[in-house]
């Protein structure tokens, strides 16, 4: 594997990038692991294999897997309108944009909101980071955004009526408060208990230890002359409400043991997680002939403008973006991934069996040079394998 070194320290070196740890496995078990580069800019430490992250929305998965677990138990499922069992999510509003004068049209919607439409990101919800109409609507009338802390936010109105389309948004959140909900543990709890605990995940947490917090890597921001410099930039949070959108702190090593259970069909060094069954449904196109479109950013300090693999229609499983044409790096078509907004990408391959991810700490999200380090790593590892 010393072509990923390579790959690895060149761009740490150029000066592209601050610093990145990637890390892959197949069944057998890891197959690379390596870090390059500082947790920051030049003053901070070096970046190392058990440098703790902002996974941001690599938390989606985790609480797309608490929620299966409680559907596995017949606690809810996936088409039932979830108003019933949380009453929170009744008298859902559309915002419809605005009128001649300038204010919001708000209307009830037309049909409820089920744990597929939170999963699929067909609920309605939207994410103003890539929204900015709703992004106008929300500064004119003072609703608390994702980005205050604390729960406020999960009150925002839809941005057109279940199931009519797919837009990345707050859904993942929702996600989380259904199963804090239903299990009567807050989330943190839960995903200890149900998930970190059983795949050995000692490093993964909404609040981070003292410990954890000594190997935590520094934001650093990409400016227009292509340089970056460190940031302080955390989400703050008011102790009692944990994101199941993007909140969770974690390793990369503890991230790949995750991953490796969804590889291995939901169980993990003798822990079962998920049913194989289960594992499998999540892998499904569950949007049907909807397509997982572009997203033009509002917010350019936190991302760029998004689309993942251009000219491909792309599907959306029970937490999953789907690839449906195969990549040139190796990557199977039918594979399985997502990424967090400080720039950390992981994929799933059922096919051929390889799982993966690289991890760095540089916002805007989408950048360039990060998606080349994704890339290049990605490839070395199916070329490394024969599976190239």
């Amino acid at each position: 594997m010393a072509p990923i070194d390579t790959i690895l320290n060149q761009v740490v070196e150029s000066g592209d990038i601050p610093g990145v740890v990637a890390i892959a496995a197949n069944e057998s078990g890891i197959i690379y692991q390596g870090a390059a580069g500082k947790r920051g800019d030049v003053t901070a430490p070096a970046m190392t294999t058990d440098t703790v992250f902002r996974i941001a929305s690599m938390t989606k998965a985790v609480a797309s897997v608490a929620a299966m677990q409680l559907v596995e138990r017949g606690e809810l499922s996936l088409d039932e309108a979830l108003e019933t069992k949380v009453p929170q999510l009744a008298g859902r509003q559309v915002f419809d944009g605005f009128d001649t004068n300038g204010k919001p049209r708000l209307r009830p919607a037309t049909r409820p909101v089920s744990l597929k439409h939170l999963l699929t990101h067909t609920s309605g919800y939207c994410y103003e980071i890539w929204n900015a109409e709703f992004g106008q609507f929300a500064e004119q009338s003072s609703i608390p955004r994702f980005t205050d802390g604390g729960d406020g936010f999960l009150d925002s109105p839809l941005v057109f009526d279940p199931g009519q389309r797919w837009e990345y948004g707050i859904s993942t959140d929702w996600v989380g408060r259904v199963v804090e909900h239903l299990s009567g543990q807050n989330l943190a709890d839960y995903c200890r208990e149900h998930i970190f605990q059983p795949l050995g995940m000692t490093d993964t947490s909404f609040s981070p230890t003292p410990d954890q917090r000594t190997r935590l890597v520094n934001v650093c921001q990409r400016q227009d002359d292509g340089s970056f410099e460190q940031i302080e930039f955390d989400l703050p949070s008011d102790g009692r409400f944990f994101s199941g959108g993007g909140g969770l702190y974690a390793t990369a090593g503890d991230y790949l043991a995750f991953l490796r259970m969804l590889l291995n069909g939901g169980t993990y060094q003798g822990s079962q997680v998920l049913k194989p069954e289960t594992v499998a449904l999540m892998g499904e196109n569950h949007i049907g002939r909807l397509s997982v479109g572009a997203a033009t950013s509002a917010v350019p300090f936190l991302s760029n403008d998004i689309e993942f693999f251009p000219g491909q229609d792309k599907k959306w499983g029970l937490g999953f973006l789907i690839n449906t044409q195969a990549l040139d790096t190796g990557r199977s078509a039918g594979s399985l991934s997502w990424a967090g907004l400080f720039n950390s990408y992981y994929w799933i391959d059922p096919h051929k069996k390889v799982t993966g991810l690289v991890m760095m700490q540089l916002l805007p999200f989408f950048d360039a040079l990060a998606l080349q380090v994704l890339d290049g790593f990605e490839t070395q590892v199916y070329r490394q394998l024969g599976q190239g």
